[in-house]
């Protein structure tokens, strides 16, 4: 079979001329709204949305690549010490599967925590001293426990909660909600991707494209990746010696010549490539802008941390995230590698902290001074957790860390109608299971569709034969945690 051939056979009249003015005409349409603040449609096959009042109108994602300890950062676990050194009872960990790094007969000394903890604010939340900055906001944070997922490798795990399958192939978060919901602006991409990494490079995570593809989904609703250096987006900027109106009659023909091709093969693709060429345009003037802080106070930048004016660092994608949400990005996903500790837990976590608690806390405060924290939801954490017990020997205190860790591990919210100042779930003593009001992967996207306004269960997209979903055929609502 072949869809382009099947698609010209059961074209008829009326739909062809149908599909041509829907075409150009949804040009002309969409070069008349000038006014960011209106909300552009969604695409329009796709179910109508939202099903309900959303709590959250858009997401910032800071996605912790190779996964935070959560023993050692929010998860205050006194037996711990008690314990350090002596192998975890198998009551605890027998039978469980870990990475190939930890073998069946690989002793397990369960290990300490190597930072101290206290209680903040009213709520009373255990921070680790490692996380100062985090720790001020307590009060305006929800600790998720007991989150758990299925794979013990970063990339499947990694896969799994940004896309619902622990193989590449289906649509990412960021892009099932652009597909969904539409954008707010028609100069800034509705989905947008900032990586960065540790600046010692000390450990070898990969960000792959998948964790923003569209998968089957159109490509147009694929996640738009800002670089960490020189030019933002590449080949937005014209050639030198070409004038903008003659850029600008250049995509008219184009646009003509494309829309025409569309008509003839029914092609989905054609339509991604006239629009993204006219979000490129508009992006010549928007994306200078967004990256020009010096319209930003002086102790808005002092409140991000030293690294914020240095393109592609941390602190400067959070800052970014604020100006990208403010110009009406739906889904900002900010992915920082570095916290895969293995056997350099005593000194990397450390420094990894230092790198991302104050840009992480500064966002969540900027965010709630100018009034957009009520109605964003951000999200701070990573695949997986790390082991209870040492990966390595004891008396090596240089080489100290911990293996992956499937079964219980911490993320923080905010904002967005998330109930603020509480800790939701509990893992055992260990901090090895999670115990108490257990939040597998499937329940968190469904919780986070459903503060977007999306039943997660109804929105979903046909494809080979049946109707997917984020949470594929799992998932619930974690009503505990709304406001």
């Amino acid at each position: 079979m072949t869809p382009f051939i099947d698609h010209q056979q059961i074209m008829t009249r009326r739909s062809l001329f149908g599909k041509a003015a829907m075409g150009l005409g949804g040009l002309a349409l969409g070069s008349m709204f000038k006014n960011e603040a209106m909300a552009l449609p969604p695409d329009p096959h796709a179910p109508i949305l939202p099903h309900y009042a959303p709590k959250a109108k858009r997401v910032i994602y800071l996605f912790q690549n190779g996964a935070p300890s959560h023993v050692d950062l929010f998860d205050h676990k006194p037996m711990l010490k008690k314990w350090h050194g002596k192998q975890i009872p198998d009551s605890v960990a027998k039978g469980k599967r870990f990475s190939t790094m930890s073998k069946a007969d690989t002793p397990r000394p369960v290990l300490s925590e190597i930072s101290n903890f206290k209680q903040h604010g009213k709520s009373g939340a255990w921070v680790s001293d490692f996380m100062p900055r985090t720790a001020e906001i307590a009060d305006d944070l929800c600790f998720v426990k007991s989150l758990h997922t299925e794979s013990v490798n970063h990339a499947p795990a990694i896969t799994y909660l940004l896309t619902g399958g622990e193989m590449a192939g289906r649509p990412s978060m960021g892009s099932w909600l652009s597909y969904g919901l539409g954008s707010e602006s028609e100069n800034i991409p509705s989905f947008v991707v900032m990586t960065s990494r540790d600046k010692e490079a000390s450990c070898g995570q990969i960000f792959y494209d998948y964790y923003w593809g569209s998968g089957f989904l159109p490509t147009k609703y694929q996640g738009v990746k800002f670089r960490g250096n020189g030019d933002p987006v590449l080949y937005i900027s014209n050639p030198d010696g070409l004038p903008r109106d003659v850029r600008r009659g250049m995509l008219d023909d184009l646009a003509r010549l494309n829309e025409k091709k569309l008509q003839e093969v029914g092609d989905p693709e054609i339509s991604t490539r006239i629009s993204q060429y006219e979000m490129a345009y508009r992006m010549q003037s928007s994306v200078p802008e967004l990256t020009d802080f010096s319209d930003e106070p002086q102790h808005i930048l002092d409140m991000y941390g030293p690294d914020v004016k240095r393109q592609g660092s941390y602190a400067y994608n959070c800052l970014m995230a604020r100006r990208l949400i403010e110009k009406g990005s739906r889904f900002v996903q900010l992915m920082h590698a570095g916290w895969d500790q293995h056997n350099n837990l005593n000194h990397q976590l450390k420094i990894q902290c230092n790198d991302t608690d104050a840009a992480s806390a500064a966002l969540v405060k900027d965010l709630k001074q100018r009034g957009l924290l009520e109605d964003t939801l951000v999200i701070w954490g990573g695949e997986f957790g790390r082991t209870p017990f040492l990966q390595g020997k004891i008396e090596d205190t240089k080489r100290w860390g911990r293996d992956h860790h499937p079964y219980t591990f911490t993320k923080w919210m905010a904002g967005g109608g998330v109930k603020p100042g509480i800790s939701y779930g509990q893992s055992d003593e260990f901090g090895f299971n999670a115990v108490k009001d257990k939040v597998h992967v499937h329940d968190f996207q469904a919780t986070i569709m459903h503060l977007l306004g999306i039943d997660h269960e109804k929105f979903t997209f046909r494809h080979q034969g049946r109707q997917f979903r984020l949470t594929d055929v799992h998932g619930h609502v974690v009503k505990d945690i709304l406001a």
